[in-house]
């Protein structure tokens, strides 16, 4: 049975067939309804045989089939075009036609991140040099930790918020009992993505992103969001 909580919540993903399928399946799984919208005919043909996915043909920078996948019902649009430029009329389309709560933008140039936030995008996703070509699996929809499905699922990243009073808080990555098997890949720091060194100190309200190809190490991170009881 579906989650009533989430049944009336509807996803629109925009481009990018390996990573909108991987994560489309994983949102239905959940019980979201779940729109996709891509130019090739031949991937929405591929994109239609997964169960309960809506497919739309066309071109996702058009406002006419932004209509057609009824953007105006969804309450997140996250888009993974190759273009960052394409991602980011996208993205604002949907804001400013649509009036959709959340947008996630995947972005390739990481020069433009505090732009693409600056211009409203709710989340962006930078395809950095170590973590090219991920997706943010429901980035914007929970205050819960996200597995985000990566390359057939042989990488595996954690988006980890480190809570007020954290025990970890404070402390410089290479104080962290950390399995060499997990890396800390990006840190979110609110419109700031930096790239960490072993002497990056970790605040409160920072978002990990923690990239393994081991999911079983990651019961290993427990102590990232413990609270300092003292």
């Amino acid at each position: 049975m579906w989650n009533k909580r989430r049944e009336q919540k509807s996803i629109l993903i925009v481009g990018g067939f390996h990573k909108a399928k991987s994560l489309a399946i994983s949102l239905l799984k959940k019980g979201y309804r779940v729109t996709v919208i891509n130019k090739n005919y031949g991937d929405c043909e591929k994109l239609a045989e997964v169960n309960r996915l809506n497919v739309i043909y066309g071109d996702g920078s058009k406002k006419f089939i932004l209509e057609d996948a009824a953007a105006g019902n969804c309450q997140v649009a996250i888009v993974l075009t190759d273009s960052d430029e394409i991602n980011l009329v996208i993205c604002e389309m949907c804001k400013q036609y649509f009036h959709v709560k959340k947008t996630v933008a995947l972005l390739n140039d990481p020069s433009k991140t505090n732009f693409f936030y600056q211009m409203g995008i709710d989340r962006v996703v930078c395809a950095l040099n170590m973590i090219t070509n991920i997706m943010e699996e429901q980035a914007v929809m929970d205050e819960m930790t996200r597995m985000i499905p990566v390359d057939e699922k042989r990488i595996q990243i954690l988006e980890l918020p480190i809570p007020k009073n954290s025990s970890v808080a404070g402390k410089k990555l290479w104080e962290l009992n950390l399995p060499k098997e997990i890396i800390i890949g990006c840190i979110l720091r609110g419109d700031q993505s930096l790239i960490p060194r072993g002497d990056t100190r970790i605040t409160e309200g920072d978002i990990l992103l923690i990239i393994t190809s081991d999911k079983s190490k990651l019961d290993q991170i427990k102590e990232l969001t413990e609270y300092d009881a003292s």
